[in-house]
């Protein structure tokens, strides 16, 4: 995972609601999180990406997190949240139904994901189980493809 769990000490992860599921990102990859506000479409965008919005001067591509996993799209509202995450180089607004938690995670405490042959094992760094269930942390830069509609953005 970017930034914390390659290391040999504690790791913060930021949890985020879709649907009923929790998944967990690195904290140290999430610039800000902001209330939703409409999008500007991006013509042949991929269909998880949502549009594209304006973040103080620079143009921000949006995206459906559930979308991007393969689970049922969010309709975004009033209480949907959008998580502006760092990968690398880019910016990019993940759009979420809701931030819930900060989780520290100790060494030792995140389980590989299940070995299913999927294709899902590029984005997903593991799995912790807490008091909330099981929480599936997602390994942002596997998670978004380099793909030319999202770096014109």
């Amino acid at each position: 995972m970017e930034g914390g769990l390659t290391s040999s000490g504690p790791a913060e992860l930021i949890s985020v609601r879709i649907g009923e599921q929790l998944f967990a990102l690195d904290i140290m990859s999430v610039r800000e999180i902001r209330g939703w506000t409409a999008s500007t479409p991006l013509p042949h965008a991929p269909d998880y990406v949502l549009g594209m919005i304006n973040l103080r001067g620079a143009v921000l591509p949006v995206l459906d997190l559930a979308g991007l996993l393969g689970l049922a799209r969010i309709n975004p509202d009033a209480s949907s949240v959008v998580v502006v995450a760092d990968l690398g180089s880019r910016a990019v607004g993940l759009l979420v139904d809701a931030v819930c938690d900060i989780i520290t995670v100790q060494e030792g405490e995140m389980k590989p994901p299940p070995e299913l042959g999927s294709d899902y094992a590029g984005f997903l760094s593991g799995v912790i189980t807490n008091e909330d269930g099981i929480v599936t942390v997602l390994q942002l830069a596997g998670a978004i493809p380099e793909t030319p509609a999202l770096e014109a953005a």
